[in-house]
């Protein structure tokens, strides 16, 4: 038995409507053409990352994962957050790789290998990658390590549980709208807790997969992750979680966790607006900076960077650009010299950040906040 889909309310109906209306807008302004959506998708995918793993305890910076999916060495974080970082990259990869395939179908051996990407590097006979485990699992209490906030279902009860969930993946219901099914498979799969370890981030990537498979939106506007990470979110992800019980208990209503999903996908969509806005003012800004200070326009993607992202290294400037080691070199020691950047570090670990000329109007822009709504206190 498995959790089933809720019936929607007059709420949530129109909520729903106002996701649809949101990410509708949003594929129709993110074009490849557009040259910041490149580091867009990039910033939004190790957004999803960063986040994802800070749920798990694996407290790696944004910024820092845009540098480590650059393939950076010198970035300055633990060799345990590294791995953890790459291996869910990877995976997040492959997901996003997904949401175009013709003859996709949910199977075992599609949620095993997602797990040994996940959890490969992590592979014992104590807590196997890419298999059913073999005993029982627990999520302990974040309060007190020995009380178990949630017992999974006995392990021989998962075959047949994931036999089941593969089943209703392959066989939607054309009544369920694919994000609400997105929503309760996310909660089937933490539930069912399949696997001895990496369960949440499986879960949150089946809910991307399918949010991406929708095909509405590029994979890397799709996820939720990033909204999930945020540490208010994260406590009432966990509390959602916990009100559906201490042991597997599909025969409750899950409308509380739809009602959250729903919160999450508005709210997601709206950032996402925001930041697709802020890109476009703020490369227009950087443009007309370029042009009053005679710079060279392929300057721009590295002042876009910078503000944008914090820093902007040579490797990641010279792969945007197509260029050279040398014009690469050259072009970020005239900002340094200009103190439009300021370079930080030495060597291969250096970096470039906004430096004490760069244009206020761009700073400005990058630095503004956006005020999220909620989508369901109108009622």
């Amino acid at each position: 038995m498995l959790f089933r889909v809720p019936l929607l309310t007059d709420a949530d109906r129109r909520v729903l409507g106002e996701i649809d209306d949101l990410r509708r807008q949003l594929r129709h302004q993110v074009r490849p053409q557009h040259r910041w959506a490149d580091g867009l998708r990039k910033f939004l995918t190790a957004d999803a990352v960063a986040a994802s793993n800070s749920i798990e305890g694996f407290r790696v910076s944004t910024v820092d994962v845009v540098d480590l999916m650059g393939g950076e060495r010198d970035v300055d974080v633990s060799d345990e957050d590294r791995e953890e970082t790459l291996a869910y990259q990877r995976m997040m990869s492959f997901v996003q790789s997904q949401h175009d395939v013709p003859d996709f179908a949910y199977d075992k051996g599609l949620f095993n290998g997602m797990h040994w990407m996940l959890q490969g590097h992590r592979h014992s006979r104590r807590k196997p990658a890419g298999q059913w485990r073999r005993g029982p699992v627990y999520v302990t209490d974040a309060r007190d390590s020995h009380v178990a906030a949630y017992t999974g279902p006995d392990h021989e009860l998962v075959p047949g549980l994931m036999h089941e969930l593969v089943e209703w993946l392959n066989e939607p219901n054309p009544a369920d709208h694919a994000l609400v099914r997105a929503a309760i498979a996310h909660l089937n799969l933490v539930s069912i807790h399949p696997w001895a370890d990496g369960n949440g981030r499986m879960s949150r990537s089946l809910q991307t997969l399918m949010i991406a498979r929708e095909g509405v939106l590029a994979p890397e506007f799709s996820s939720i992750e990033a909204w999930l990470g945020r540490p208010g979110n994260t406590w009432e992800y966990y509390r959602q979680l916990g009100a559906l019980g201490s042991i597997y208990s599909p025969e409750h209503d899950a409308s509380a966790w739809l009602r959250f999903n729903l919160t999450a996908y508005h709210q997601q969509a709206q950032m996402v607006r925001f930041r697709v806005d802020r890109a476009a003012r703020l490369w227009t800004s950087l443009v007309d900076f370029a042009k009053e200070r005679a710079l060279d326009e392929r300057t721009v993607s590295a002042m876009f960077e910078a503000v944008s992202n914090g820093r902007v290294r040579r490797a990641s400037y010279e792969q945007a650009e197509g260029l050279s080691l040398q014009q690469a070199q050259r072009d970020l020691r005239d900002l340094v010299a200009a103190r439009i950047l300021r370079s930080v570090g030495r060597t291969r670990a250096r970096y470039y950040e906004p430096g004490e000329l760069f244009p206020e109007r761009a700073q400005e822009i990058a630095d503004r906040p956006v005020a999220l709504m909620d989508p369901y206190a109108s009622e």
